[in-house]
Formats: structure tokens, sequence, C-alpha cells
């Protein structure tokens, strides 16, 4: 019998849309901005209208084939798949100079790629008529059958069939964290940047996306779920990728945040916080557990405890976790619980199959449906 109840944000309550917006922005800006690789500075703005960032996303990803692949290959983080996707671009750009700039592009790989770097580099490639080929990503890496986080670590596999160049530079550092904080400069705007980065806009005039935030069903109705799932006696909890400002804030905005202990609310802020503490697990956001341990056990317990946690867990068939990604689902495979796919993520009703293959408990076309299971 269900007795907690764990949902996932991001294609289960409010639509992703504007992430993978901000994701394309982010990678474009690095591309292009004079702040970064400044191949087109001429054609980069802040304020990029609807169609524009329509055609950008588009481009980038493939008319969203190159994101389907990454959720397929159960990557769930937004600010992972700007990396690859800017990594494996930048790749590709070397690869076409490689023959005439070979120690300065063996140099560049055999230390952590910061902003001076990007510079340098970009002042490089304007001496010569590279271009940028968006096709190639889901080609380059379905050579292999590496899954959720291994896919960082293909980028350096990549750099030695590509660019002939022996490194490992290609993981969590602090190239991946230009590209966290180019992706809060889109999404949040200036105005909320300091608060949700710690750290000021490098390139000001971003509106944002978090005042604009669509819900994946009348906000009346998840309200009505909410209400009735609290005061039937379910326990209820958050579990998501996003990072507590864009979490707490559109929850507030929407009357949820009366139904959710706070203490419940897991984001991606407690998951950098515990990869802070422990360091030596790398990466603890989804598809590892992690996120929905904290959320069933509190905010209160130790980082430790959470990860040592036995699993699968006791009485794991009382919890079910309520998501829209792969990484959701092999989540919740680990630790033993009972997971309901919702039909409203990136891939909408055609993730329907996937989900039967891993075979998912429940296939809901709306969280709204949830009812109905329970």
């Amino acid at each position: 019998m269900i007795k907690t109840i764990l949902f996932d944000v991001d294609g289960v309550l409010l639509s992703e849309e504007h992430y993978f917006d901000a994701s394309a922005l982010t990678v474009w800006e690095m591309l292009i901005s004079g702040n970064y690789l400044a191949l087109a500075p001429e054609k980069f703005k802040t304020d990029y209208s609807e169609a524009e960032t329509k055609e950008i996303r588009e481009m980038l990803f493939e008319n969203d084939k190159v994101l389907k692949f990454m959720k397929s290959r159960g990557l769930n983080a937004n600010w992972d798949m700007i990396y690859l996707t800017f990594c494996h671009q930048l790749i590709h750009l070397l690869s076409q100079i490689k023959d005439m700039e070979f120690e300065k592009i063996n140099k560049w790989c055999q230390a952590p790629i910061n902003r001076e770097t990007l510079f340098e580099i970009g002042g490089l490639l304007s001496h010569y008529p590279v271009v940028t080929d968006f096709n190639l990503f889901v080609e380059d890496f379905s050579g292999s059958l590496v899954m959720k986080q291994e896919l960082l670590g293909y980028l350096n596999v990549l750099a030695l069939e590509k660019l002939g160049v022996e490194t490992s530079i290609f993981k969590k550092g602090e190239l991946w964290s230009i590209c966290e904080h180019i992706s809060q400069e889109w999404y949040v705007g200036d105005e909320n940047v300091l608060a949700s980065t710690g750290r000021p806009s490098v390139q000001t005039g971003k509106k944002g996306f978090l005042a604009n935030e669509a819900t994946l069903a009348p906000r009346e109705e998840i309200d009505e779920l909410f209400q009735f799932l609290t005061t039937t006696g379910f326990e209820i909890g958050i579990g998501t990728g996003r990072p507590a400002l864009e979490t707490i804030q559109p929850f507030q905005h929407l009357e949820w945040l009366k139904y959710f202990e706070v203490d419940r609310i897991v984001t991606a802020d407690e998951v950098l916080v515990a990869e802070q503490e422990l360091p030596e697990w790398k990466s603890l956001s989804k598809p590892h557990p992690y996120t929905y341990i904290m959320g069933l056990k509190g905010k209160g317990t130790p980082v430790k405890e959470c990860i040592e946690m036995a699993l699968p867990i006791e009485n794991g068939e009382t919890v079910l976790i309520v998501g829209d990604s792969l990484a959701d689902l092999l989540a919740a495979r680990q630790m033993g619980c009972r997971f309901a796919a919702v039909l409203t993520g990136l891939s909408g009703k055609d993730a329907r199959s996937e989900f039967e293959q891993h075979k998912a408990d429940y296939i809901l076309d709306s969280v709204l449906d949830l009812k109905g299971i329970l």
C-alpha cells in the first residue's frame, strides 16, 4: 500500500520547455558571444524573440533529437546536457585545425578549460574558416553504449579520436561551472542570478523565464490533487533537478507550497552541497537515488546517512516516485520503489514504449491520473 509519494517537477508538474530554451541559448552564447569563443559576436544579443529562440533550439538540438538522445541515455540535468553539447562542438571545431595547431590544442587539453582558455581558443579559431555542425552529436555518441554521467567522460574518448590528444579534462569542473552560470543567467534573469548562483551576471540584460512558468495541467486541478493527497493521509515530497529558487518561487506563486513540508522539497542545491561534502561520490544527481532518498528521509538527514542507506530500502513498495524520465525510473528501481511514468515530458506520449520496455509500474497521460491509481 502506497504511503509516500515523491514528485519530480519538470515534465510532471511544470513544463521544462523554457529550460530547454535556456539550454540552447547558453550553448549559442558560448559559441558566438565575445565573452567566450566569439565565433560570431555580431549575432549575439540578450533579448531573442520567441521565434528566434525556437530557431536556435531547433538548430542546436536537431529539433530536440539531441535532447531526447541524452534523456534516453539516463542524463537528466540540463547543466550536464549543456556541457555535453558545448564540449562536443568545441572538439569538432578544434578538429578542423588540428593539423595546423596540434601543439596548442594539446596544451589546452592538458589542463582544465576556463574562461581565459576559451578566449585563447576563440582567438585562434578566428584565423580559420571553421564551421559548427550540430548534426554530428547523435552520430558520434551512438558509437558507444555509455550511459548517464559516463557520457561526459566519453568526451575524452572523442578528443582522442578526433584530435589525437590523450586527455581527462572533460569532466565536471570549471568549464561545467561556466555552463551552469550562463544557463542560470538565461533562466532566472538579472534580478535573480546572484541569489541563484552567488555570483553576478557576466552578461547582463537577460530578463529570464522564471516569471513565465507553465503548468502541465490546469493549476487548480493540480491544487485539488495535492489537497486530496494530503487530506487522505499520503505523505508527499519533491525530488527535482531544479535549483531551490526555481522550485520554491513558482510553487509559492502557484499556491502549492502549503501542501509540502519544506524539509521534503529536495532540489539541485541539496545535491550540490552533498557533492561538495563528499567529492569522492562525484555525481549524486539523478539517476543516482540521492535526491529521492533525501526527499523520503527529510533534509535534516546527514548526507552520509542518505548515501550509505541500504538499497533497496525497507518497505519500498509503500513509496511511489512520479517522474517523466528514464533517470527517475532508474532511481526508483535502485530504491526498490514503485514508479509512475507521466507522459508530459520532452518526448510526450512517444515515451510510452520506453517506459513499457523498462516495466514502469504505472504509465499516466497526466499527473492528474495519479488519483485513479491510488
